[in-house]
This record gives C-alpha cells, structure tokens and sequence, in this order.
C-alpha cells in the first residue's frame, strides 16, 4: 500500500485542514503495515497556476513544513518533501499531457470555480493543474490518495489517464497503478465560524472565520465566543440540530477534538446555552492545539532543519519516481526500449 497526497504551501494550517486531511494523514503513517509507505508533498507548482508573490512562495513552503511536522507529520517515517525538487513531477505531467483530453479538462469544475467570469485571462497551468495532480500520484504508483468530496474529480481524471496510457502505451504491460480513493471513516468537514454553510478556509478575508493552529489561548477562545451561533440552547440528540448549521459545527468540532460522538456531546450539554458550552468548547482547542503551536515556532526557527528535511525528503522521492518517469518514456518511444 503507497498512499500519496499533497497540499498547497499558502499559509498557516487551520483547524479545517488538520481535522479534515492533517489528522487523518499521521493516523495513516502511524498505522500502515510493514512494507507500506506514505508520500507527502507541498504543492508549490500547482501554487503557480494562481498569481503569487516569489518571495512568499519558499517562505510559505517552509512555514508549511514546518506545520506538518508540528502535526504528527515523521519524516523518518513518511517521505516529505516539495515538488519543486522533484523534477519528475513537470516532467511526468508533459507526458501524460499527450493522453488526457480537452473534453476531459473542460468538465473539470476546479478551473471553472477559480477562473471565475475570466476563463480567457486564467493560465494554462491552473486549466492543466488537473493533469499535474495526475502525474503526482501515477508517478509513485500510489495505490490509495485520500480524497475529499471536492477532489474525487480529480482522482477520477487520474485513473482515466492511466488506463488510456496503459491501453495506448503499455503493450500488455501496466506502466501506471490506477489508484484508489481513501476517504477517511473520521474525516471532519469543519465549517467557518462565521457561516456554518461554508467550509473553514484561510483564503477567507475574515481571520475570525477559523482557528489557525497557530493562535494563541487568547485568540482561540476570543474566536469560540465570537463565533457566530442562534439563541436557541443546544438540542438533546443529533436531529434537533439539523436547520441549525452554525450549532452542528460547534458540536461536530468538540466531538472531533475529543474523540466523542456527536451523540456524546449533546447527551451532555443537551439543553445548556452557548454560554456554557462555547468555554468548554474553547479550553478543548487550547489544550489540544498548544503542543502543536509550541512546536511550530519552534521548528519554524530552524530554517536549517526544515531544509533539511525537505531535501532529504526530495532525495528518497527522486529515488522512487525515476522508474515509473523511465517506464513512461520508453512506453512513448522517447528512449531505446
């Protein structure tokens, strides 16, 4: 079993990602069987699909690094790296560029929801982002990715261009795995605190909006209490919450921060008010949060170790793509076979 994934390098972890993906990504390294791997990767070429600042790019990789460490991410257990050292990456892509198709890209609905009104004026990179995404995972012979529901397209677009491949290319042989979804029984789905119809995310302007893993005690519990939520007092079962969506991600984040059910939690504040229940909710995500905050600055102040760690990372990674980027190229005739 080889499971990959990656996320982009743009700023700070919240608590959407590592309840959501992070949590799930060190359960998965801690709990893999002898002779199984994970790979994980910081998305820095996909981040050029958008305009960013240079300068800032590194930085927030680093940072990133940093933070995934800080999580429970092992580089002496799991492979870490970005894939701007990784060459293998950009060049797998080109290749596999020659298998997917135009109508295959065009019902991608990523492209359509950050290209927005502007589909003309948005890069090539950001329409063919999802044929990088593909390369990334064929190219380690990824047996599982873990997915969310918003990259399940995704996934699927990356087995199609294997089996074409396979079918087009591999005279009987298969050149790429045809990787499976791993969704995660415990994979939350963390809302914004200021709308429990949106998902938690760092691109919104509103820093209110999410606990970053970096706040402080003082910011989180500011956060909780500010958080927005209805007058009603919290119901005693899972059905009362269910017109009440702001209620349900203050629960469902406690639940998930202490292991409880949904249930659980409601059998024991069922008919108390916010006013109780958003200070419990709060010294919950303090005291879970503080090591990994503590460990972040920490880890953040050693760009020497965080170096370190990424290109050793890229190193074992280089390593295990180089069969898979020489079967493809002999698969399309680029080299002596």
């Amino acid at each position: 079993m080889r499971v990959v994934s990656g996320i982009q390098p743009t700023g700070n972890l919240h608590l959407g990602n590592y309840l959501g993906a992070i949590r799930n990504w060190v359960r998965m390294q801690d709990e893999l069987e002898a002779g199984g791997q994970c790979l994980f990767f910081l998305a820095d070429l996909h981040a050029i699909s958008m305009p960013h600042v240079p300068g800032e790019l590194y930085a927030g990789t680093l940072e990133m690094a940093a933070a995934l460490v800080a999580c429970g991410i092992d580089p002496d257990k799991s492979i870490l790296f970005n894939q701007a050292q990784v060459p293998a990456h950009a060049e797998l892509q080109w290749l596999l560029n020659g298998t997917a198709r135009m109508g295959w890209l065009n019902r991608m609905t990523q492209f359509k929801d950050k290209s927005g009104k502007n589909r003309e004026g948005a890069s090539v990179a950001l329409f063919t982002y999802p044929v990088l995404q593909a390369a990334d995972v064929l190219l380690y012979q990824a047996t599982h990715v873990p997915v969310g529901e918003d990259q399940k397209q995704h996934l699927e677009l990356a087995r199609d261009i294997a089996q074409k491949f396979n079918n087009d290319f591999g005279a009987g042989e298969e050149v790429f795995t045809q990787p499976d979804p791993l969704i995660p029984p415990e994979a939350a789905r963390i809302m914004s605190l200021r709308d429990g119809t949106a998902k938690m995310s760092k691109s919104d302007p509103s820093d209110m909006s999410r606990i970053n893993l970096t706040d402080d005690a003082d910011t989180i519990m500011k956060k909780v209490k500010k958080a927005k939520t209805d007058p009603e007092p919290l119901p005693g079962e899972v059905a009362g919450l269910a017109d009440r969506p702001e209620a349900l991600n203050l629960v469902s984040i406690y639940a998930a921060m202490t292991g409880d059910s949904v249930d659980s939690v409601l059998a024991t504040y069922g008919g108390e008010g916010f006013g109780r229940f958003k200070p419990a909710l709060g010294e919950v995500l303090v005291e879970s949060l503080a090591p990994i905050s503590a460990r972040f600055r920490e880890l953040k102040a050693d760009r020497e170790a965080l170096d370190a760690i990424l290109a050793r990372g890229a190193a074992e990674a280089r390593e295990r793509a180089r069969p898979t980027l020489t079967a493809a190229y002999r698969a399309l005739g680029l080299v002596r076979s």
